[in-house]
């Protein structure tokens, strides 16, 4: 009997319309002829079985509402969940932890791991062991008295100023004048209510997929992007305001040192299941950014480009994930 794979997109943050886009692409891409796929929408107060018509994401069909308390539909009990949410709930642990509960495998990391690596302060504090460099920082709580003239004098200028937790660059601001800095601080705790501000650091940004194959950590190509605006933000990444040179035009010895660090990372966090990691090549050495723990999945997407380069079938890869599913 084929397994029947439930790919779950969407969701209540600001990425809910690229996780549509990723779970559609998925969708598409896994092989129909080893598993059974079905499309759950995640809504607010509902999770639908869906198709669709065409890839307009127009005309969508509503073919029944999922049971929560079992994760099954018109009958139909989902074996796997492979999740396509970014943000919350699907990258934060949340959704995580609702399949552990269910005993349900999923293609992403666990509940724990997720929530570790959603927050970009506890991921940098989880990880400060490992020996990796990452940009100094100042962590802000909302509704917490800051000092801008502080806050600068411990970073200097520029900076980024980000939420904690989030994705897509929605929220994010790079920073250049002191006068800038109360409507960034605003502008990310409207995407949370925590923030993290850290010094700019100046190189080429590289970024580098890893994923679990029967036991085994694979790394995918490192892939160098190359933006037009100040930095990857929402425009660099969906609206073709960047280029993406896969592979990264570095050397073998950068190639082999970041993807040390890409390895010595999702080992030491406990990933299982599809991330991304992005980094800043910079003159004294590879600076970790941020981990991806549900990287898109769009045709435009970073990761479906490094499966193609790697000469990976991507009908293949998806039957990776879903068998290293846990």
């Amino acid at each position: 009997m084929k397994k029947r794979v439930a790919v779950i997109y969407g969701g209540t943050s600001s990425e809910r319309d690229i996780s549509i886009l990723s779970g559609r692409y998925a969708a598409a891409s896994i092989d129909r002829d080893k598993y059974e796929v079905y499309e759950v929408l995640f809504n607010a107060d509902n999770w639908l079985l869906v198709d669709w018509e065409d890839e307009t994401n127009e005309k969508m069909r509503v073919l029944g509402a999922v049971d929560k308390g079992t994760f099954s539909c018109n009958g139909v009990r989902f074996d796997v969940a492979c999740i396509m949410i970014h943000g919350i709930p699907g990258e934060n642990g949340l959704l995580q932890g609702y399949f552990e509960m269910m005993g349900i495998p999923v293609t992403t990391c666990s509940s724990f791991v997720c929530t570790v690596a959603f927050n970009k302060y506890s991921c940098k504090t989880f990880l400060r062991d490992t020996g990796v460099k990452m940009a100094e920082d100042v962590f802000l709580h909302k509704g917490e008295f800051y000092d801008v003239d502080a806050i600068i004098a411990k970073l200097s200028l520029p900076v980024f100023v980000k939420p904690s937790d989030g994705g897509s660059s929605f929220g994010v601001t790079k920073v250049k004048m002191a006068s800038q800095m109360p409507a960034a601080i605003e502008a990310a705790f409207n995407e949370s209510d925590t923030l993290l501000i850290e010094k700019a650091v100046v190189g080429r940004e590289v970024t580098q997929a890893a994923y679990t194959s029967s036991g085994k950590v694979v790394v995918l190509p490192v892939t160098e992007i190359i933006t037009e605006n100040e930095y990857f933000d929402y425009e660099a990444k969906y609206l073709g305001k960047s280029d993406e040179v896969c592979p990264a035009e570095i050397t073998d010895a950068q190639k082999a040192d970041i993807s040390y660090w890409t390895e010595k990372i999702y080992r030491h966090l406990g990933c299982t299941g599809l991330v991304r990691m992005d980094y800043i090549m910079a003159e004294d050495g590879v600076y970790f950014l941020e981990i991806n723990a549900t990287p898109g999945m769009t045709r435009m997407s970073l990761v479906p480009k490094m499966v193609r380069v790697a000469g990976i079938d991507i009908k293949n890869f998806f039957t990776e994930l879903i068998e290293s599913a846990r």
